[in-house]
């Protein structure tokens, strides 16, 4: 199932001894288009403090409910590293928040999360979408202070700042290959793999059009400074894409139709194969 992160905006993040938040933010892996982390809004318990948390961590939603359970308590949140929200998270800051819980780094395979496709099957014990987490660990575990840790700091030093705000690239203009055609009004995620499967593009200011679906992978690049995303489709084929409705749930067959019309193939062709290759493994 896909979700507008839209939607998710102002969902409860419930530890497993009280309401640590809701979620305000979402940062995204602009490499691989996967969201990262969720910015959370601790409120008052926390002075209003801002806090990281990563899908590794979040168990089956409750959609009716708007929450979305974390596997962490609030003294575990509560003693997380900082980092400020308002300033890029650099690979060092993600280093320690990841060492901090205990979690495996998820840049480290070809897959959307380390070798695998969900965030829980990094961890030990994985049996399918929602099985237990890993506990938490103190943050001046071990686990943070070995020399893999610090060589891995090192070694990424240099790295330029990989992560952005879901909210911010909100608006940003999308370029055809003809011109420009329409603006990002949100994006569609997975609710398992946290992977972002479309950009929604409102064509609106153009022709008085519709909402269109874009995917990531049709993205020739992004100038994150002049908030423009260039995509290898042109105008025409945008206007006449099958328009996107979000009272109405985009069901596979939907999507097919979506890439029919691209001539462009299914991301799921892919997850089969990436699942294929890993059971070999």
């Amino acid at each position: 199932m896909l979700r507008n992160l839209n939607d998710l905006a102002g969902y409860a993040i419930e530890a497993t001894d009280g309401t640590i938040g809701h979620v305000e933010d979402f940062y995204f892996d602009d490499q691989k288009w996967v969201v990262r982390y969720l910015v959370v809004d601790t409120g008052s318990w926390l002075s209003r403090r801002k806090v990281l948390i990563s899908p590794i961590a979040i168990g089956p939603p409750d959609w009716s409910q708007k929450k979305l359970p974390v596997s962490l308590t609030k003294e575990q949140v509560e003693k997380s590293p900082d980092i400020d929200t308002d300033k890029p998270v650099s690979r060092q800051h993600e280093m320690r928040y990841l060492g901090y819980y205990g979690y495996p780094y998820y840049w480290g395979g070809a897959g959307l999360w380390g070798g695998g496709l969900y965030p829980n099957m990094m961890l030990p014990g994985y049996s399918g979408f929602g099985s237990p987490h890993a506990t938490a660990l103190e943050e001046d575990n071990a686990y943070a202070r070995t020399e893999a840790v610090k060589a891995e700091s090192a070694r990424h030093d240099d790295d330029d700042p990989h992560l952005r705000s879901c909210k911010a690239v909100k608006g940003h203009h999308i370029d055809a290959s003809d011109g420009e055609i329409g603006h990002v009004q949100g994006l569609l995620v997975d609710e398992e793999s946290w992977a972002i499967r479309y950009l929604i593009v409102n064509t609106s200011n153009w022709w008085g059009g519709h909402e269109v679906l874009v995917a990531p992978q049709w993205i020739k690049g992004v100038d994150w400074h002049e908030e423009t995303v260039a995509v290898n489709l042109t105008r025409q084929a945008i206007k006449d894409a099958p328009a996107y409705d979000s009272n109405r749930p985009l069901d596979r067959q939907r999507e097919i139709d979506i890439h029919d019309h691209y001539g462009r193939p299914g991301y799921w062709t892919s997850d089969v194969k990436r699942n294929a290759d890993m059971s070999r493994v």
